[in-house]
């Protein structure tokens, strides 16, 4: 790192010489400060104290105050910029449109096509030298004057075809790239970060913040600056995306006081004066050196001319690298690291683990299509020249001459151009540009709709979805916490008690402890609006305990001011392990006080006093604790109220100061000052959403901390639960419990038994919503794969939000990791809004289906007519440009239009179509054939019949240079015509009967139809020769247009057809079946679940054996209190599963086989079972392995183990 950053001052240097001389009069440069924050713990302290003496003294010399922080003028915030630069990182150039214009012509058609251009026009300049031209065969009649003249406009089209096609790519790419980098630059902006100014706590745009202001950190934040710690509480950092480290780094001012830019803050809160941004920051010189190493790179990439077919891969990849919210820090090793260029490559040909559903299908839809173009084009070519060259050297028996020989190449010449159009019109290159148009369409609407999508693809695979893991608070419910419940004094308060009501010296615990023991970040200010609600900052549940206290007329700002953040002697930060918040206050004589407060049924367990009715603690035993829990805490949950209990406990001044980092011992042997009941209200409109969830065939789960009373009570508010319906809800603890085998290990078959009916998880933990994620992902209990949506709002759900298939992030209280890992996000915190997302994602599979359909229409169509054409004729009835014009233009224009359908509510009627269904229905394929079958009738008998029914020349067997006849003009007019109502057809893909409906909601559609039938009419009346076109009269016109509206009335014949009964129809466009999943993919998979357990395995049965001594002499001590005997006798000890024997002669065989049952007691409630009378002295003393309740199984070869939830391996387990 060290290296890189010298190398990058070395780049900037000459910006840094100017900006010295100039560094205000800061008591420190830029450059003393970089060099500062490349170091790391010790020598960094070592660095601060020698130049700064201490943090004050950086804050001094930037000219800030640690309180108050920056006074805000503008003037000096300009300066400031001026000197340190601003916090902003110049984004890498984007694609110039010329690049994207020569990545468009890599496709692989094109050049065909541009050869062939080439070849015809070189040729048609080419003037044979004067010979007997009869010579050369019946081969080349046809006006002598015209040849010279018309000969290039056939390439010339051909060519300004292509330019057109390129140029319609090249700008879709660049309006896509445009897309996401506003799509970036409005994630960047809408980032917020907490400063102090003019000593107030605002909140402003990553973008605006500068050297010395003082940030407030908390917990899921991702650290926008470097900085250096002022305070901190329990602050924990997760600085892999720096350093690949794992572990998370501990910050405090005496071990490490380095807070680097790009990391996220995984638990606990504080305070850094920010010293580097920008491009000075670490994330900021990382970026610096990708960039100046980035043109060495582009050039490196062209030499190796990667395939860019693989756009669906790439446009990922691009999506992903460019993903804004922080401006990932992994370039190091990804797609635009040179050293990524091996790996991409091996990416690139292998399709990704897990590409998108839709992406697999059409990949392997055009890559079946191609093939059979390119068969009949082969063909094609095959046939025209054998017959060209059995005809005249053969049948007329001419000699070859070698004057005749460009003759006969321009011969050849055509041919291979009619065998390129075949292949052309084969290959449905709108297809990728549907699914683009169709993506980008729909994430531009899902932002309207509160939908923020990072990655193109998951709105897509949002309409798959069949399970939705809901977070509880603030997604189903307002966020609005209010407290409405007490139980205080032994007295259960149905509302708010009155001030009176409350002696004064609980009065003065309840003020004190929440003021002082909620994050000083969270408050309530007022209404932003008159009359309107005070606004909540910071945690919702702390601000209901904060308007708690406004209720009891108390003010906490007081208490604050009195004890400034600084004060508290130590925090306990909240987590999802704890489930509890503490703070340490030092008193003025010595003694310490703590307030606690959590999750009522955790902290309860740890009250052994509580306050009685004149406000002095009295004994709080066991048995009034389960009085509580069944008189308060039950009905306060069951109406669905999240209950916290608060409580303190004090530490005499006399005593020797307590060991504060031993958690356990501190916060236990609390007195309990009041229970209360925070009320979240259910959003008005979340029942009906789930409601339309459930009639889409999508199971909606919930996930929540919260107990599992409130849980219930929320879920029957929402409709998750009905009564009378058999479902399960279960509390984390248990669900562990069941679906762990006796080693503790989570067994799929065990979670398959249990998630199908598993509606509501309480109590859980961040590592409780992956497994059940996972667990629902892998399960196979039902044909189709599950696809799942996860929403998630902490820093702890990322894991899971990775894994699901979309994950949710939440916009307003989710962290900035929460954010980093998710795909969509909800920027209106809205369950509404999923499903939304459901309806666009579903309208995208359909808008792409609804183009297939059209596509290969067209595609069948043509192919046989210019195949069957070229054979009977020698010539292709629809000439090149034509086919150009109907296959790409057409096409493109075609994807627009059906690809901008808006979504209806009707979307949500039906189930999910599932992963493995094919993008071609059996009800498509019927569309596709009947119509091409009508097609074809009309276009063969027009060709071989039209001249006579119309009365004009006939077309066929036109000699090389021959000028458009009428006859083939009316046959291409016919088939555009076909086209474009076969077009209005496409709309329903379900056999609906009403094309019409809502086809002026789509001004898209309508435009575009229209616009088609006017270009044709200019290209027929005067498109002349380059189009092969001769004007046609009124009545031909008619005639077409009437031809042409017939497929619409053939429509309504074909969907009378039932589709049942064409058992032989096929579908088409299958997911990827396991089959085909190449080998080295699939080991993979496999491996990457193997490697972990068995490395886990590995050490497991060592630490065992050294443990397992231990745990014998624990045993034997268990075995002294309870005799043996009375052991054999309880019931659940027969299927007990720790049978602890050293020695094989003692072995005792139970009559029955050891099975544990799934509701099994917990492993530690298991009663002593048989032990041999005297263990070998142990010499491991490894106490703490003894704490974690890991009972062992020794059977004499195999060691095994069933870990109690929330012992350490346990939860290694899980993470693992």
């Amino acid at each position: 790192m060290g290296d890189m950053a010298n190398n990058s001052v070395a780049y900037s240097g000459v910006k840094n010489a100017v900006k010295e001389a100039n560094h205000g009069d800061f008591g420190v440069t830029l450059a003393e400060l970089r060099s500062l924050m490349e170091l790391r713990a010790a020598d960094a302290l070592h660095k601060i104290q020698e130049c700064y003496g201490d943090v004050h003294g950086i804050c001094t010399k930037l000219k800030t105050s640690p309180n108050e922080g920056l006074s805000g003028n503008p003037a000096d915030i300009e300066r400031r910029e001026a000197v340190f630069g601003k916090n902003f990182i110049p984004p890498k150039k984007p694609k110039t449109f010329l690049q994207l214009v020569w990545e468009a012509l890599q496709d692989v058609t094109l050049i065909i096509l541009e050869i062939a251009a080439v070849v015809s026009l070189g040729l048609s300049f080419y003037q044979p030298p004067g010979g007997n031209e009869s010579l050369c065969g019946s081969v080349s009649v046809g006006e002598e004057e015209d040849e010279s003249e018309a000969g290039w406009i056939e390439g010339a089209a051909i060519l300004l075809s292509v330019v057109c096609v390129v140029l319609v790519t090249a700008f879709n790419d660049w309006s896509k790239e445009k897309q996401f980098r506003g799509l970036q630059s409005r994630i960047e902006q809408e980032q917020k970060f907490t400063v102090i100014r003019g000593g107030q706590v605002i909140q402003i745009p990553v973008a605006d913040i500068i050297v010395g202001d003082i940030a407030q950190v908390k917990y899921g934040d991702l650290l926008p600056a470097d900085g250096v710690l002022i305070q901190g509480n329990d602050l924990k950092i997760d600085e892999s995306s720096l350093t690949g480290e794992s572990d998370h780094v501990k910050k405090s001012l005496d071990r490490d006081p380095m807070l680097l830019s790009g990391t996220h803050v995984m638990e606990g809160s504080g305070r850094m004066v920010v010293t580097a941004v920008g491009v000075n920051s670490q994330t900021g010189i990382i970026f610096t050196l990708l960039g100046a190493g980035g043109d060495e790179e582009e050039k490196e990439k062209e030499k190796e001319k990667k395939d860019k077919k693989n756009g669906a891969v790439e446009n990922r990849n691009k999506a992903k690298a460019q993903d804004g919210a922080a401006m990932e820090m992994q370039p190091l090793k990804s797609e635009d690291g040179g050293d990524g260029d091996e790996k991409d490559k091996k990416r690139a040909n292998l399709p990704k683990k897990e590409k998108s559903v839709l992406q697999g299908k059409l990949t392997k839809l055009a890559v079946q299509i191609g093939k059979a173009g390119l068969l009949m084009s082969a063909i094609t070519v095959i046939i025209l020249v054998l017959y060209f060259v059995i005809d005249t050297f053969w049948v007329q028996k001419r000699p070859w001459l070698a004057e005749c020989t460009p003759i006969y190449i321009q011969y050849f010449v055509k041919f291979f151009i009619i065998g390129v159009t075949v292949l052309v019109v084969a290959v449905p290159e709108g297809l990728p540009l549907a699914v683009t148009i169709s993506l980008a369409y729909s994430v531009k609407k899902m932002m309207k709709d509160n939908n923020l999508v990072r990655h193109l693809d998951a709105c897509e695979t949002m309409g798959n979805a069949t399970a939705i893991c809901s977070d509880k608070t603030g997604t189903l419910t307002m966020n609005r916490m209010t407290v409405v419940q007490a139980y205080i004094n032994e007295k259960h308060y149905k509302k708010i008690p009155e001030p009176e009501a409350i002696p004064e010296k609980t009065m003065a615990y309840l003020v004190t402890g929440i003021s002082v023991n909620c994050a000083y970040t969270s408050k309530i200010l007022p209404p932003e609006k008159e009359g309107g609600l005070p606004r909540h900052v910071g945690n919702k549940t702390e601000c209901a305990l904060l308007g708690f206290l406004l209720d009891l007329k108390r003010d906490y700002q007081d208490v604050r001011n009195e004890i400034p953040e600084e004060d508290l002697y130590k925090v306990y930060t909240f987590n999802s392990v704890r489930k509890s918040m503490s703070t340490v206050l030092k008193n003025s004589d010595g003694s310490f006080r703590i307030f606690s407060k959590g999750a009522s049924e955790i902290v309860l367990k740890k009250c052994f006093k509580i306050l009685s009715a004149n406000g002095e603690p009295k004994v709080f035993r066991p048995r009034d604790r389960d009085d509580i829990v069944k008189t308060v805490i039950e009905p306060m949950a069951s109406e669905g109220l999240r209950t916290i209990c608060l409580a303190f406990r004090d530490f005499p001044a006399g005593e020797p100061e307590p060991e504060w980092d031993n958690e356990n011992d501190i916060v236990t042997g609390l007195t309990c000052i009041a229970v209360v009941g925070i009320e979240d209200p259910v959003r008005p409109e979340v029942p009906d959403a789930i409601k339309k969830c459930q009639r889409a065939g999508i199971t909606v789960r919930m996930v929540t901390g919260d107990n599992i009373n409130t849980a219930r009570a929320i879920a029957l508010k929402c409709g998750i639960l009905n009564p009378g319906e058999d479902f399960l809800c279960l509390e984390g603890k248990d669900f562990n419990r069941r679906i762990r085998n006796e080693k503790g290990e989570i067994e799929q078959e065990r979670i398959d038994k249990i998630w199908p009916k598993l509606r509501v998880l309480a109590r859980s933990s961040p590592t409780d919503k992956h497994t059940l994620v996972k667990g629902i992902i892998d399960s196979t209990v039902f044909d189709q794969r599950q696809v799942v949506a996860v929403t998630g709002d902490g820093t702890n759900d990322g894991p899971a939000l990775k894994k699901a298939d979309v994950g949710f992030a939440m916009g307003i209280a989710g962290t900035d990791v929460a954010k980093e890992a998710s795909d969509i996000i909800l920027t209106d915190d809205n369950f509404t809004s999923i499903v939304k997302a459901v309806m666009w994602g579903r309208n995208v599979y359909d808008s792409i289906s609804k183009f297939l359909q059209f596509q290969l229409t067209v595609n069948v169509v043509a192919v046989i007519v210019a195949f069957t054409g070229a054979c009977i004729t020698q010539d292709s009835p629809l000439k090149a440009v034509q086919m150009l014009w109907v296959n790409l233009i057409m096409d493109t224009l075609a994807s627009l239009a059906l690809a901008t359908e808006p979504p209806t509510e009707a979307l949500l009627l039906r189930k999910p179509y599932g992963r493995n269904k094919p993008l071609i229905s059996r009800t498509m394929m019927k569309n596709i054939l009947g119509h091409a079958f009508y097609q074809l009738v009309v276009v063969f008998t027009l060709l071989f019949a039209g001249e006579k029914i119309f009365d004009i020349d006939s077309g066929r067997n036109a000699p090389l240079h021959a000028p458009p006849s009428e006859h083939y003009t009316l046959v291409f007019n016919t088939f555009v015509m076909m086209q474009l109502f076969n077009e209005i057809n496409a709309r329903k893909i379900h056999g609906e009967r009403n094309v019409f409906e809502g086809i002026f909601n789509n001004a898209i559609f309508c435009s575009i139809v229209l616009g088609t039938f006017i270009v044709q009419i200019v290209i027929v009346q005067f498109g002349g020769k380059p189009f092969s076109c001769s004007e046609l009269s009124i009545e031909q016109w008619l005639w077409s247009i009437f031809l042409g509206m017939g497929t619409l009335l053939w429509g309504q014949l074909i969907s009378t057809i039932p589709t049942s009964r064409l058992k032989f129809l096929k579908e088409a466009g299958h997911g990827t079946q396991k089959e085909e999943i190449p080998e080295e993919e699939l080991a993979e998979d496999v491996e990457e679940i193997d490697h972990a357990e068995r490395e886990l395995r590995r050490g497991q049965i060592l630490w065992f054996r050294g443990l397992n001594r231990i745990q014998t002499q624990i045993r034997v001590v268990n075995a002294f209190r309870s005799s043996l005997y009375e052991g054999l006798e309880k019931p659940e000890t027969r299927s007990s599963i720790h049978n602890f024997m050293t020695h094989p002669e003692f072995r005792i065989e139970d009559s029955e086989p050891h099975i544990p049952l799934i509701d099994d007691t917990d492993a530690e409630d298991d009663a002593p079972t048989k032990r041999n009378s005297t263990p070998p002295p142990s010499p491991n003393k490894n106490n703490n392995a003894v704490d974690s309740g890991i009972h062992l199984t020794t059977d004499m070869n195999k060691s095994a183990t069933s870990s109690s939830p929330g012992s350490p391996l346990h939860s290694l387990e899980t993470s693992l």
